[in-house]
């Protein structure tokens, strides 16, 4: 199966399903993605908080790396410039590769300058290790910040993004930008599939409600990375592309729209293992 694809500001193509990671720990995470790369996925996205990347280094070991777009991100207690550089050089070694193709900085942290964090990124890019730069969980005025003092392109803004979290002011100033959106938890961490208008257009389309939130996402021109276990559920999240909501039913699912987020709340615990910020 050919998964469709998004051109980076590098010229690199990014596909726009890709196999999502968090909270899958070694043996679940490895028997997920070896599914999902049988199943035609080409997309693997991790990061060094989710406690995972030498359990998928492993699973990676086994395919051509160069047929997949290999994602990880940064912790923010890891932005200072040093520590943002280890933290690289470690998810590196963890994951078996010489290389990712996207590295994020995982959240913004406000104890650091943004300017330095994207200096490391730099450094990272012009040595070869990085291939394309990005953020995840930032606000407009974060990610124009970001923008402004960085001379590698910011080409992807990974963001909590479902029906029920729409976020039009975030999405509009990343398209305005040519900032790449990846939709993490975009199926609100499976909340949205109980919603009846999902659960009826499922039926109506013969489709998993699942397939139905996850179409509307790369109909809007977002990159999604669902998240499964499952084999069977992993093969239906990338089998979106034989079907398309008419102009109504689209409507349907962008009015439902609670600003109604699963994770990405306006306060965060500091001293947790996410962000570990010390005083």
């Amino acid at each position: 199966m050919s998964v469709p694809d998004v051109r980076l500001p590098s010229g690199d193509k990014m596909p726009i399903v890709g196999k999502g990671t968090w909270n899958l720990d070694d043996d679940t995470v490895q028997s997920s993605v070896r599914a999902a790369l049988d199943a035609g996925y080409t997309h693997v996205d991790t990061a060094e908080g989710y406690g995972n990347e030498a359990a998928i280094g492993e699973v990676l070991g086994e395919y051509d790396r160069d047929e997949i777009f290999l994602t990880s991100k940064v912790l923010p207690k890891h932005l200072t410039y040093d520590s943002l550089i280890e933290a690289c050089e470690d998810s590196l070694e963890r994951l078996g590769t010489d290389y990712l193709d996207l590295y994020l900085i995982h959240w913004p942290n406000p104890a650091v300058s943004v300017r330095e964090s994207l200096d490391a990124m730099e450094t990272l890019h012009d040595r070869g290790l990085i291939r394309n730069v990005g953020v995840s969980n930032f606000s407009p005025y974060q990610l124009s910040c970001a923008q402004h003092v960085s001379d590698v392109p910011i080409a992807v803004n990974q963001i909590e993004y479902h029906p029920w979290f729409q976020r039009p002011d975030l999405v509009d100033y990343c398209f305005d930008t040519d900032t790449v959106i990846e939709a993490a938890a975009p199926l609100a961490r499976t909340e949205i599939l109980g919603d009846s208008t999902v659960q009826e257009l499922a039926e109506k389309y013969d489709k998993t409600p699942a397939q139905i939130a996850l179409r509307w996402a790369i109909e809007n021109e977002v990159v999604v990375l669902p998240k499964s276990t499952s084999a069977g559920h992993i093969d239906q999240n990338i089998e979106l592309f034989g079907f398309k909501l008419d102009d109504e039913d689209r409507k349907r699912l962008n009015d439902l729209d609670r600003d109604e987020p699963v994770y990405d709340t306006p306060t965060k615990d500091w001293t947790s293992g996410t962000y570990g910020i010390s005083q």
